[in-house]
């Protein structure tokens, strides 16, 4: 009865953790939430049980005997209300009144002798009531629905995750099956009642298995759940085998039959206060132990996150900082190569970084392949492992050891490829990767992608400024040349216009004595009207003589040659001279032109011929600009 009882206590206190585990892990989801209802049900069925076996008055435990119907009814139907959570199948008001109205009997004679009508002390000679006829062929029908229920989602659903989960359940399903029809049919018919005691443990592979396949699929790492659990055993096992037998050794040896006074009472506290003091570095001892003999690829997420930080906040160089990043990378995550793959841009073209041979490795095709599904996904982390058996990216995965592939990407969009992608092989363990590594790869993920874009941007600046630089020098000698043949065209002008105003000015003065003497009457009388006519042959080809001067001044100012030659000048004299000249062309253009000449003015150093093309050009713009019948007058001040 002991081996029985102690079965008992095991499978009992493992069925209440894992529903504290799975409750824990995410109390929000209907999965766990059912889940937790249904190892709830195995926990309260085997505690009763137990209490059963240990209870020592009939009538306790014939209180507890009749209590193990709450857990049986609340088994099947948990199981039924957990298998069309995860298949995501839903009742109608009907379906759930028909679903529930079966138990009602049972749940009403709970406590009446159609339930258990006697049993003897620790749980010996049960005799059952009518109810039990009712309660067999009910439970086999929930849990059939059930085991339905999931067959039915296994063949539709796509998701390889779920259909390993459902796997799981159905080694948990098989492996209750087997020692129940063992313990319960098989063994009491060939004699061996006693068996039919051990029966109620056979559920607790059914709640393990379906914990496994929630718990091992997304929400907890087992692994190091275990780890811990061990850890924390042997740290406080130790704890009582060293300072349990030290303080019955040293009760036995110091205080050997006195009684508890206040010298034994602080040796008590005393110990207590030293056992807690050791507790803490004894429980990092076996951390470590547990963690070398269950989680070999443990690692401390805060210390791996500043590594990489610090690496990322100091360097701007694309190849340096991600080839360090990938040692860092491999050194905490054990992974046998970490590589980033870089889409092409504007100034690069497409790269894979990193240190290990699969640099050279992969195929143009089977990269391009990747790049056009992933972003189809939906996901930023995705890992082999969780894709199905027949789905081409896994095939393809496998194929370079590619065990979890992240995209660099700020946001999960289908038209967002991101920047590239972070390739991780298998670990060096054998270990997959767990949840903890999912969700760091993730925050990696997002931390490179910052990293990435300023290392670029640093990266097509300093190509810019090369390519910059290249085309000013390009652009500077060309610019050079054409200087130089714009200061051959420039000399080349100014020759023209030189050569152009010297022979242009030998027929100009002729022309210009030939009218003088016409216009003196050298060669005969002329009338009124050919004197004006005359007269303004003259004007212009004096006006011509004084643009031709113009012109060889400008030669002369940008070869060099222009020369003032001063001397002492009468300013006033000259510029009434000049106004004389013009009057005539002011006086066809019906302008008056009038000169205030002052009556004293200072005598000037000056380049008379100079200053006399300065006034021409002053008055013969306001004889041109000024409209017919206006009045111009010019002054002369000190």
């Amino acid at each position: 009865m002991l081996a029985i009882n102690l079965l008992l206590t095991f499978s009992t206190l493992t069925s209440l953790i894992l529903a504290l585990l799975i409750i824990a892990s995410n109390n929000k989801q209907r999965t766990n939430q059912s889940l937790f209802v249904f190892l709830g049900g195995v926990f309260l069925w085997l505690l009763t049980n137990l209490l059963t076996n240990i209870s020592p008055e009939p009538s306790i435990a014939l209180f507890f005997a009749k209590s193990t119907m709450i857990g049986a009814v609340i088994m099947p139907v948990a199981f039924l209300i957990f298998t069309a959570v995860f298949t995501k199948r839903s009742f109608s008001p009907k379906k759930k009144i028909l679903l529930f109205l079966p138990i009602v009997p049972l749940l009403l004679t709970i406590h009446s002798s159609l339930n258990i009508k006697s049993i003897d002390s620790y749980g010996q000679n049960t005799q059952t009531g009518a109810i039990y006829l009712y309660l067999t062929p009910l439970l086999l029908l929930y849990f059939t629905l059930g085991i339905i229920n999931l067959i039915r989602h296994y063949r539709r659903t796509s998701s390889f995750k779920e259909q390993a989960q459902i796997r799981y359940m159905f080694i948990g399903i098989v492996l209750t099956l087997i020692p129940s029809i063992l313990a319960n049919a098989i063994l009491p018919a060939l004699g061996n009642t006693d068996a039919i005691l051990y029966g109620p443990n056979a559920v607790i592979f059914l709640a393990t298995f379906m914990s496994v396949a929630i718990i091992r699929h997304g929400f907890l790492d087992i692994r190091l759940i275990v780890a811990r659990t061990v850890a924390y055993i042997l740290s406080l096992g130790g704890i009582i085998i060293v300072y349990g037998t030290l303080l019955l050794l040293t009760s036995a040896t110091i205080f050997q039959g006195s009684d508890i006074n206040f010298t034994r009472q602080f040796f008590y506290a005393f110990m207590a206060i030293v056992a807690g003091i050791v507790a803490q570095p004894l429980k990092k001892y076996f951390d470590k132990l547990t963690n070398k003999l269950f989680y070999q690829d443990a690692y401390d997420p805060q210390y791996f996150l500043d590594q990489l930080n610090k690496e990322l906040v100091s360097n701007v160089d694309v190849e340096s900082l991600l080839s360090k990043c990938a040692t860092i990378i491999d050194t905490n995550l054990k992974s046998s190569y970490c590589l980033f793959g870089l889409k092409e841009t504007a100034y690069s073209p497409q790269r894979i970084i990193g240190s290990d041979s699969h640099v050279a490795g992969f195929d143009q095709n089977d990269i391009n392949f990747a790049r056009s599904v992933t972003p189809s996904m939906n996901k930023i982390v995705i890992i082999a492992d969780d894709l199905r058996e027949d789905d081409p990216l896994k095939a393809m995965l496998r194929k370079y050891d590619i065990a979890v592939l992240a995209r660099l990407a700020r946001e999960v969009s289908l038209e967002t490829e991101g920047l590239g992608y972070a390739i991780f092989g298998s670990k060096k363990s054998g270990n997959p990767y767990t949840k903890q590594d999912k969700n760091m790869i993730e925050i990696i993920a997002n931390e490179l992608v910052i990293a990435i874009q300023n290392a670029l941007r640093f990266e097509e600046i300093e190509k810019f400024n090369i390519t910059l630089q290249d085309k000013v020098d390009a652009a500077t000698a060309e610019l050079q040349r054409t200087n130089e043949k714009l200061q051959q065209m420039d000399e080349t002008k100014d020759e023209f216009i030189s050569m152009a105003s010297h022979q242009l000015r030998t027929p100009l003065t002729s022309v210009k004595g030939y009218l003088s003497m016409v216009l003196e009457g050298d060669v005969g009388k002329v009338n009124k009207k050919q004197d004006r006519m005359l007269e303004q042959a003259f004007l212009s080809s004096q006006r011509m003589v004084y643009l031709i001067a113009d012109l060889l001044n400008v030669s002369r100012l940008k070869t060099g040659k222009f020369v003032i030659d001063s001397k002492e000048t009468n300013l006033a004299d000259v510029v009434e001279t000049e106004i004389e000249q013009l009057k005539p062309t002011a006086k066809a253009r019906d302008l008056t032109l009038e000169y205030k000449k002052p009556k004293k003015f200072p005598i000037l150093t000056l380049d008379e011929t100079k200053i006399r093309q300065v006034i021409m050009n002053f008055v013969d713009n306001a004889i041109y600009y000024t409209p017919a019948g206006g009045k111009i007058e010019v002054f002369l001040e000190d």
